[in-house]
């Protein structure tokens, strides 16, 4: 009996040995195999390059801007009434001091007579007495109050003379007017607009540079402006003036160009794309444009090195950006000139990585 258990003891444990052998076994070329996985490098990158290249470009600067009339005002009354006539039409070109509207003035001008008569009766004491003084038949007292009393019904006259003409509403400079906001026979209160009108030829446009560009445009250069409008058209004009302070808010500066207009193609208030060229050329580095990376903590590149044994490598280096052309970005810092990158496909990179370069991309010449 005893044999038997001692048997049947034996057997489990060699067949649990067996088990745990087999186990282990193949635990370990399981692990063995995982090494040899990570023990491989993965295969490089295939990558398409460009080279970090020097352009000689004309100096200028983009930025996005604002037409605004030379002249641009909306028209308003300044005595109340009821609109006696209209004599304009709504988009109507007029000229300085053209008739705009009529306000019914026939008590004014009652009593623009009735001081006319008081300043004419006025004068005749005057006169009257400037006579009787040289015979000392008036003293100067007299006198000097008969000479009062003219001037002021004189200026009585000019007052209510003053106030007439204001009941007349003409424009006050040459332009287009815009849509008419008062209708005839309508009662008017001081102030309410009746129209506008804008100077369209020339017109302006108003921009923003940043402080760092301010060496790289002066008062009389020469701008470019696109509108959506039309697209495919170029306006030309020149800088009229830079403003005298920085915005200290924002770090840029206010910048005001001129634009002949003599189709009236332009309006005030369309957004215009701006940009101002300078006579002179610089040389700058450019990479093309697809090598840039843009995300919120700055612009990037990928840089191709040498890593250990040969291996070509890529490097993420910031770079600060300048003006696009043509498909190419100025590099402002960052890298120099001869300096290999990346041209595209940023995104399945990362620092560091093996690369194998299969193409290089073929770059524009300035």
């Amino acid at each position: 009996m005893k044999k038997t258990n001692v048997t049947r003891v034996i057997s489990v444990v060699v067949v649990l040995t067996v088990v745990l052998g087999t186990l282990f076994a193949w635990r370990f070329a399981q692990i063995r195999q995982q090494a040899e996985m990570m023990s491989q490098a993965p295969p490089p990158v295939e990558i398409e390059v460009a080279q970090a290249a020097v352009r000689r470009w004309p100096q200028s600067i983009s930025a996005i801007g604002g037409l605004r009339a030379v002249n641009g005002v909306q028209v308003a009354n300044e005595i109340a009434g009821v609109v006696e006539s209209l004599e304009f039409e709504s988009g109507q070109q007029v000229e300085s001091g053209d008739v705009l509207l009529r306000i019914e003035a026939e008590t004014d001008e009652a009593a623009l007579e009735t001081r006319e008569a008081e300043a004419r009766l006025a004068l005749q004491q005057f006169e009257r007495f400037s006579n009787l003084i040289k015979q000392n038949a008036v003293s100067q007292s007299e006198f000097d109050e008969a000479r009062a009393n003219y001037e002021a019904a004189e200026a009585r006259v000019h007052e209510q003379r003053a106030l007439l003409n204001k009941k007349t509403i003409r424009a006050p400079f040459s332009g287009v007017l815009g849509l008419r906001q008062v209708d005839l026979g309508e009662y008017i209160a001081v102030g309410t607009p009746i129209v506008g009108i804008n100077m369209l030829d020339p017109i302006q446009v108003d921009f923003t540079i940043s402080e760092r560009e301010l060496q790289r445009i002066a008062v009389g250069d020469r701008v470019e402006v696109t509108v959506a409008a039309f697209p495919d058209r170029r306006f030309d004009g020149e800088i009229l003036a830079m403003d005298s302070s920085v915005l200290p808010e924002s770090r840029t500066v206010r910048v005001r160009a001129r634009l002949p207009n003599p189709e009236m193609q332009l309006r005030p208030g369309m957004f215009a794309n701006v940009r101002a060229v300078r006579d002179e050329v610089s040389e700058v580095v450019t990479v093309p444009r697809t090598a840039i990376s843009y995300n919120t903590y700055g612009d990037f590149v990928f840089e191709v090195v040498d890593g250990e044994g040969g291996q070509k490598i890529v490097q993420r280096v910031s770079v600060t950006t300048g003006e696009v052309r043509d498909g190419e970005v100025e590099i402002i810092e960052g890298i120099e000139a001869g300096a290999t990158v990346v041209g595209a496909g940023l995104l399945r990179l990362r620092n560091n990585q093996p690369v194998k370069v299969v193409a290089e991309t073929t770059t524009g010449q300035g």
